[in-house]
């Protein structure tokens, strides 16, 4: 699996891409928050605002009365496990997303990221509906980032680490990176049937990106990387 480390895509049509490093401040800000009550604190956490299944589908009882059952499909996604959860999310975001946010505009980005992540939870609930396990972490919408990426910057040089060969940056076409990422998640669905990792909102929010950058891009931005 590669590790992005950044990308040669510069930003054209923004001058600061504060809402993607907005995010990510908030999902830091959050984690630390969750972490200060130690192990019982995150767990918690977990269970009042993160996504759990029979809850969403109102088959059972939420654990907070005070809170929608609906609202942890917004609150999930800024919620992580453990610190090696964040990073890697936080990193693919920061690699990925300004580039997503140039494309778009702030506040276009900023809708296509929450709607990202909601489909992503959507997928996640159509599959493991029984679930009594809380969903949390912002994979699902940043996968929609990087189907958007994959979509309109498929050519971009990608610097990344091999996570077996870690002795210099290998610079490789955005296709080959997530499509590898991809890949990796489609293979863990056919088989594994655990719901610990939230594979199916993975690919849930790559295919919403995908599809739904097109939308939201610019009209001057091309897709495919054409000029």
């Amino acid at each position: 699996m590669f590790l992005p480390l950044y990308d040669s895509n510069k930003i054209a049509h923004v001058e600061f891409p504060f809402v993607n490093y907005g995010l990510i401040g908030i999902c830091v800000l959050v984690f630390l928050v969750q972490s200060a009550g130690g192990q019982a604190g995150l767990n918690q956490s977990h269970i009042v605002f993160g996504l759990i299944p029979v809850v969403a589908t109102g088959a059972v009882e939420g654990p907070a009365p005070w809170l929608p059952d609906q609202a942890p499909f917004l609150s999930y996604m800024f919620l992580h496990g453990d610190w090696l959860h964040l990073a890697t999310n936080m990193l693919f975001l920061w690699v990925f997303g300004d580039n997503i946010e140039d494309a778009m505009g702030h506040v276009r980005y900023l809708a296509f990221y929450l709607v990202c992540g909601v489909l992503a939870a959507l997928a996640h609930v159509l599959f493991f509906a029984d679930s009594m396990g809380p969903l949390v972490g912002a994979s699902g919408a940043v996968a929609g980032v990087l189907g958007a990426y994959l979509v309109l910057y498929p050519r971009v040089r990608v610097f990344v680490l091999n996570r077996l060969i870690v002795t210099f940056p290998l610079a490789l076409p955005a296709w080959a990176v997530l499509g590898a990422w991809i890949a990796t998640q489609v293979f863990f669905v056919l088989v594994s049937s655990d719901d610990g990792v939230a594979w199916w909102a993975h690919i849930g929010g790559v295919v919403a990106g995908a599809a739904l950058v097109v939308v939201f891009k610019r009209r001057s931005v091309p897709l495919w990387g054409r000029s």
